[in-house]
């Protein structure tokens, strides 16, 4: 399905370090971008069908709508057990790899108890068959992840927070603070790093982006607490290195981030791999941050678009026909709406990186 661009936005570019941004170079240009859906309320999830077409998450209604093309949307069901509170809700949504066959929807989504994957069965009108497939992942009113997306390997993936108890991000018997690994079914894949346990990666405060590069390298976002935001490579039994470390801090043992932010210049949360660089969408730092991608997996100085253009940055996705979406988060209680919002904004990729 082609999404049209139309509307001519000013783009500001800055380009900053890894440590503390120093005088960064400012550019300007005009980018064309279209809102392809408006009047949403904290659009999270975003997962495409294999038609091109997309089903949306809203994370404080708990409602999925499927986008059928620009500024037509539908509602397909709402997801059972939601209970928004804070950041929780309905969060991350993904489209089964298999979806021809299976018909399947995963959605992450807060329940009174708990933080839980559930999967249903979407025939092309509305959302049946609920089913937990993972649950007891800790929740609270504050970090709780909630990204999910199919890796390379056919495994989904699912992103959590420490649900405010930092202890829990080192405690490997807990999902709290991790990065988690299972097989669509909900089992748990033999090849982890425990086979007996979900877990694939650990020490994270808040994990709410996920994407992975040309190579099949996984990256992963990351809050900080006041100083230092992150953006991680990330290793199977890697440790990230919460609460002992924020950032960058050399302590043997702990994965030091590929780069850091001023927690004021990003606040990251969601992530996605185009035109061979990561766009990272930020909430306080309201940018788009693009980091171009080496073929040896080093990350390039960032550089950030759209600055305070449209507010609260949530969630970026990478469309089939190759333009990228973000969803501003202004109604998300810490935000300013605007007229129009929330909304789902489409770009194409290279007028930003000049390809």
């Amino acid at each position: 399905m082609a999404w049209a661009v139309a509307a001519v936005v000013t783009l500001m570019a800055a380009g900053c370090s890894s440590g503390d941004p120093a005088s960064p170079d400012v550019q300007s240009a005009a980018v064309s971008t279209q809102d392809v859906a408006t009047g949403l309320d904290v659009p999270w999830g975003i997962s495409f069908l294999p038609d091109g077409t997309a089903l949306i998450a809203e994370r404080d209604t708990g409602v999925i709508t499927h986008l059928t093309a620009p500024g037509q949307l539908r509602e397909v069901g709402g997801v059972a057990g939601v209970a928004p509170r804070g950041e929780a809700g309905l969060l991350g949504v993904a489209v089964s790899p298999n979806f021809a066959q299976d018909q399947t929807v995963f959605a992450f989504l807060t329940t009174d108890a708990d933080n839980r994957v559930v999967a249903t069965r979407f025939d092309g009108d509305t959302l049946t068959d609920q089913r937990p497939i993972l649950t007891g992942i800790p929740a609270a009113a504050i970090h709780d992840g909630g990204r999910i997306l199919f890796g390379p390997d056919g495994k989904l993936y699912v992103t959590t927070g420490d649900a405010g108890n930092s202890g829990l991000a080192q405690d490997k018997s807990s999902l709290g603070g991790k990065i988690l690994r299972i097989d669509p079914d909900g089992a748990i894949p033999a090849d982890n790093p425990d086979p007996a346990s979900p877990v694939w990666s650990y020490g994270h405060r808040n994990v709410q982006g996920l994407a992975w590069d040309g190579q099949g390298r996984a990256w992963a976002t990351e809050y900080g607490a006041s100083t230092w935001d992150e953006v991680n490579l990330i290793e199977p039994d890697g440790n990230y290195g919460w609460p002992e470390a924020e950032g960058q801090a050399g302590i043997p043992g702990l994965i030091d981030p590929q780069v850091q932010w001023r927690t004021s210049d990003a606040s990251p949360s969601g992530m996605a791999y185009a035109d061979g660089s990561l766009w990272v969408a930020g909430l306080r730092g309201e940018r788009l941050w693009q980091l171009p991608v080496g073929a040896d997996g080093q990350l390039g100085e960032p550089v950030a678009h759209f600055v305070e253009d449209f507010g609260r940055l949530r969630t970026v996705a990478a469309a089939p026909d190759g333009a990228l979406w973000f969803t501003t988060s202004n109604r998300d209680g810490r935000g300013d709406p605007r007229d129009g919002d929330d909304r789902v904004i489409s770009v194409r990729p290279e007028t930003l990186t000049g390809g």
